[in-house]
């Protein structure tokens, strides 16, 4: 039998739709489909993500694999794919970096960079490619400044961590891509043991002197908060704008208040609708045990379907309407659990930022070619949009 691929092909009409296959899925429950080549069980229902997620039979990572590294200093451990106490004592270790009070502060940086990205733009006149002059660099630039790496190097590791989440290229590129930027992370490691800074990464430099991470799991830490620092924020604000464009009665309310309520429910509306991250939140059944109906057994792996699960009309009534006025709260855009994205809070500011200033000040903005010119990274873990060209 033949069985699906993730992440499934959208429809070129809807593109920012989920596929229609998921409405079946979430009819059945779980699907089976393959993913990286392996077999995975799709959990499709709001419910049974958020209880998966919660479910302390359901691992985040591979514990038979992760016995067999905990004492080998050599090989990095990935505290995403970890379970507590573990997860937590590594997650720990950055929090201070991500609370609200230290994204507060960040806030006049990252709307000082939006507005000198948006002048630029308007200084050299339309069209333009909202992609590069300013979904990428803005989160390109914060994530750089507080991991403490040179923007210089930008280009080398936005090449190179979107070769490692494109999904059309052989595998080999892809862990290139990925090993490429996890060594040049670990070289700028050593660097910050003899200069410090006040950044994410000195401070894992730290933690691996005192003894408390090896120097791998703080390299491989380091590339985890690089890369889903800029490919995921930067996704959201160029498919957001595009989203935006496309509801032009939301843009406008955008473009006409400073109200934060209503940027943070529009942000937050947005990461429901969108739910860039379409794959990549994997887990494994530590036992027998049954969800959405379905028997699954110990050691079977299992794919939740965010965006199906954002679209579940059991949590979001008419889920394909786009209503910035919706309660968005417990939407999955962002994870669920105690594994939810450790950078939300910065995340959120980036996107209102970003997404009010732009309304603000091109209210006219739109689509400099036509929709089905515009061509999306289907074949990415990480959905989202090649280049935006837009004018007003």
């Amino acid at each position: 039998m033949d069985l699906p691929v993730i992440p499934l092909p959208r429809d070129a009409r809807c593109p920012l739709h989920p596929p229609a296959e998921f409405d079946a899925w979430r009819d059945a429950g779980l699907q089976q489909a393959m993913w990286h080549g392996q077999l995975f069980w799709v959990v499709n229902r709001y419910s049974d993500i958020r209880a998966s997620l919660t479910d302390p039979r359901v691992s985040a990572g591979f514990s038979s694999f992760e016995q067999q590294i905990q004492d080998n200093a050599d090989i990095p451990l990935v505290f995403a794919r970890m379970d507590d106490p573990e997860h937590n004592r590594l997650r720990r270790m950055m929090t201070s970096d991500f609370t609200a009070r230290r994204v507060t502060e960040m806030r006049p940086h990252i709307q000082e960079l939006v507005d000198g990205f948006l002048q630029t733009m308007v200084e050299k006149g339309a069209p333009a490619d909202l992609v590069r002059d300013l979904a990428l660099p803005v989160p390109s630039m914060v994530i750089c400044r507080l991991l403490g790496v040179p923007y210089a190097d930008h280009e080398f590791f936005e090449v190179n961590s979107a070769k490692s989440l494109d999904m059309s290229i052989p595998e080999e590129d892809r862990v290139a891509g990925s090993a490429v930027v996890y060594e040049y992370i670990s070289e700028l490691l050593r660097r910050k043991h003899n200069e410090p800074g006040d950044d994410l990464i000195t401070r894992l430099a730290a933690r691996v002197e005192e003894g408390e991470m090896s120097h791998a799991t703080a390299a491989m830490t380091g590339f985890i908060m690089l890369q889903a620092g800029h490919e995921t924020t930067a996704s959201m604000i160029a498919l957001g704008a595009l989203t935006l464009i496309q509801h032009p009665e939301a843009f406008q309310r955008l473009s006409n208040t400073e109200d934060p309520a209503v940027i943070a429910n529009a942000v937050d509306e947005l990461m429901r609708y969108l739910s860039v991250v379409h794959s990549l939140v994997e887990r494994t059944a530590l036992e027998d045990m049954t969800i959405g109906g379905q028997q699954v057994r110990a050691g079977d792996r299992l794919l939740m379907n965010i965006p199906a699960g954002n679209w579940d009309p059991e949590y979001a009534e008419n889920p394909d309407v786009f209503d910035i006025d919706r309660n968005t709260r417990g939407h999955l855009g962002f994870g669920y659990g105690v594994h939810q994205c450790i950078g939300l809070n910065l995340a959120r500011a980036e996107l209102q930022i970003a997404l009010s200033s732009l309304a603000r000040r091109m209210p006219d903005l739109r689509l400099a070619v036509t929709p089905a010119q515009l061509e999306f990274k289907s074949d990415h873990a990480i959905y989202g949009i090649r280049e935006l060209p837009v004018t007003w």
